[in-house]
């Protein structure tokens, strides 16, 4: 699993194994908590699909500090999947 990104003491990171839609995983390895982001180019957004242990609050925080990262972590994606 690649880390493709860090924030703060969180982990973002694309799966090898994974599937599509592009999408990238965010993990609190202190905390156990992880948190699944969807990544859309066209609609230049990054959406909350799974989330276990995160507040609403941190997700949302989350989300921000992907979004201007998104060309990056699509391209991520692409490397290890693929073009979506």
């Amino acid at each position: 699993m690649p880390t493709v990104l860090r924030i703060g003491g969180l982990r973002v990171l694309v799966r090898t194994n994974d599937h599509p839609p592009p999408h990238v995983h965010v993990e609190d390895g202190m905390k156990r908590n992880d948190a699944k982001f969807e990544l859309n180019r066209l609609g230049g957004s990054v959406v909350l699909k799974e989330n276990r242990g995160f507040s609403d609050h941190e997700t949302r925080k989350i989300a921000r500090e992907l979004l201007p990262h998104l060309n990056m972590l699509l391209n991520a994606w692409e490397n290890i999947h693929g073009s979506a």
